[in-house]
């Protein structure tokens, strides 16, 4: 039942949490365009955002799956397991909080008239660039699992 488990918390994660990281680092880029050359269209900043609210949604079976796993395995007292859960609530914080509100603001900005200035576009870029590390430094913990018994 482990490795079922494994299977789906690895596909969760490669089919839910990629593109938001993808669709996320490239909005601040496609709203500074946007910003830039105001008939270029707002179809690709939107369908960006879209990306990031619809698979963040889906981004909640990875840390279901990934508890699951860890109970699975009897590893839940593991210092990796630990910070990563802790890392992975921080990316989730992270996303909800400062990215998707901030690429909100982004698209009211550009839906003004006349559209304001793109003030937040560098700060979602930092914020996208934090999620994208925290899922990072998890995925790094995943894969060296430091102080596992499992033998990998």
């Amino acid at each position: 039942m482990s490795k079922i488990l494994l299977i789906l918390h690895v596909l969760a994660a490669v089919i839910a949490v990629g593109p938001v990281t993808v669709a996320a680092s490239m909005f601040p880029a496609a709203a500074r365009k946007a910003f830039a050359e105001p008939g270029s269209g707002l179809s690709v900043p939107r369908a960006l955002n879209r990306i990031c609210r619809v698979y963040a949604i889906f981004g909640i079976a990875v840390p279901f799956f990934g508890l699951a796993t860890a109970g699975s395995m009897r590893v839940f007292g593991d210092a990796w397991v630990i910070v990563s859960i802790v890392l992975t609530a921080a990316a989730a914080g992270v996303l909800a909080s400062l990215v998707l509100p901030g690429q909100n603001a982004i698209l009211a900005a550009l839906e003004a008239e006349p559209p304001s200035a793109p003030v937040t576009a560098g700060r979602v870029a930092m914020y996208t660039g934090m999620f994208n590390l925290l899922w990072a430094v998890v995925t790094v913990l995943m894969i060296v699992r430091p102080g596992s018994t499992t033998g990998a």
